[in-house]
């Protein structure tokens, strides 16, 4: 099994250009069950999850083919056909490696009027239910059933008939797959108390680009009009606010200088402004944010929200970072219960985090050491690679495929801007 080896102490200097986000391309994959014509993304960034997803839409007699990609290309071009559906089971073997498998609920029973789905997995980071994705999928219409590991949803009469849904909490998934369901209904459907992410944006925006109609794009309501079907269309997936963040927080660590390329900077309001909050410098332009941190990073309270609040994603990148800041942070997590496990290993690494119920409080020290240190999630990983970036000596990451499920080939970017850091085999 592969590991990544960090010599620390190298100041970050350069240009990261950023990828096409995970999350919004697993959002994305899932519309090509939505019509029988081709629907091809571009900006598809190389990650395992999207491999994976890939595997999963084959299962159902979806053909996928990549176009003008090279190994030394970042992003991929990926054409998607399902013109005849040959399956609607998602089986545990696929599902089980990522939670979004989840994604394929909605659609599958939106187009074909039946789908069973394995229960999902995905990061071990607390209890993720899908009870809200059910929910909305019954006020759509939908007859649901669990029985032995899977999820059945059956659209009575092979066609979503639309409704009325308001989520007790905002939640992305379920807001993700109530629209995908809802673009095929015989009626009109209305959401409530729904996700704003910028990954829920770029879905609407490609689904309308395939013929949806949805009103309320953006906002905590969405009205959608059902259409007959869909057709086929070409759409570039946005850029990852979560990387772009993760490598602000690592030029941050290092005192370093990184200009990072093709990049939203309004999807990036709260992680802008808790890197400046912390002392670090951010200059915007209309693609591009340049970060450089020359003092002392200082101490913040964070609290993670829904968007446009601080993404849960980008939490144990910040805590990394404030590990070094002169003085206390406190950071609280109100999304995941169990989203602190890269805690003990940063404290190998010599940081002094304090964790109790969802607050962390995190003590600046005067520098970190390298250590072997385990991955346990993929954002988790991010954080001891940052760490990693600025302890003294050499640190060891186990378990890296956590991050390949994330970071589009992470130590080539890094080594661009004067990182030591490489990628070794285990045998």
């Amino acid at each position: 099994m592969d590991r990544i080896v960090i010599r620390g102490g190298n100041r970050l200097s350069g240009r990261i250009v950023i990828s096409g986000a995970k999350n919004a391309a697993l959002t994305l994959l899932p519309c090509a069950l939505l019509t029988e014509e081709p629907l091809t993304l571009r900006n598809l960034p190389r990650l395992a999850d999207v491999d994976s997803f890939g595997h999963l839409l084959n299962q159902f007699g979806v053909s996928t083919t990549i176009e003008g990609s090279h190994p030394s290309e970042f992003g991929r071009v990926m054409t998607m056909r399902g013109q005849r559906l040959t399956s609607t089971v998602a089986p545990y073997d696929i599902v089980r490696k990522m939670r979004a498998s989840i994604l394929v609920l909605g659609p599958l029973v939106a187009r074909a009027g039946e789908a069973t789905v394995s229960l999902p997995g995905g990061c071990a980071i607390g209890n993720r239910p899908i009870d809200l994705h059910l929910k909305a999928l019954e006020a759509l219409g939908a007859e649901i059933e669990l029985a032995a590991g899977y999820v059945k949803a059956t659209a009575p009469g092979g066609r979503l008939p639309g409704g009325r849904y308001r989520f007790p909490v905002v939640s992305v998934g379920a807001t993700e797959n109530a629209v995908m369901a809802a673009v095929l209904a015989k009626g009109t459907s209305v959401f409530e108390n729904a996700a704003r992410e910028p990954e829920i944006v770029d879905l609407c925006r490609c689904l309308v680009a395939m013929g949806a109609a949805i009103d309320g794009i953006g906002s905590d309501t969405l009205t959608i009009e059902g259409r007959d079907r869909l057709h086929g269309a070409t759409y570039a997936v946005m850029p990852d606010r979560i990387e772009a963040g993760s490598y602000a927080c690592a030029a941050a660590i290092t005192g370093g200088a990184v200009e990072l390329a093709n990049v939203v900077p309004s999807d990036m309001r709260a992680t802008i402004d808790a890197l400046v909050e912390a002392g670090v410098a951010v200059r915007e332009e209309a693609t591009s944010l340049f970060v450089e941190a020359s003092g002392d990073i200082r101490p913040i309270n964070l609290s993670t929200a829904p968007y446009p609040g601080f993404a849960t994603d980008m939490q144990a990148q910040f805590m990394a970072l404030l590990t070094r800041a002169d003085g206390a942070s406190v950071l609280t997590e109100t999304i995941f219960e169990n989203r602190y496990m890269h805690v003990p290993e940063l404290a190998r690494m010599g940081a002094d985090i304090t964790v109790t119920g969802r607050s962390a409080v995190v003590r600046g020290v005067a520098g970190l050491v390298g250590a072997p240190v385990m991955a346990t999630d993929l954002r988790a990983s991010m954080s001891l690679i940052i760490a990693g970036l600025a302890a003294v000596g050499e640190t060891s990451v186990s378990r890296v495929y956590h991050l390949d499920r994330g970071y589009e080939r992470l130590e080539e970017k890094l080594q661009a801007v004067g990182a030591d850091i490489e990628r070794l085999g285990d045998g």
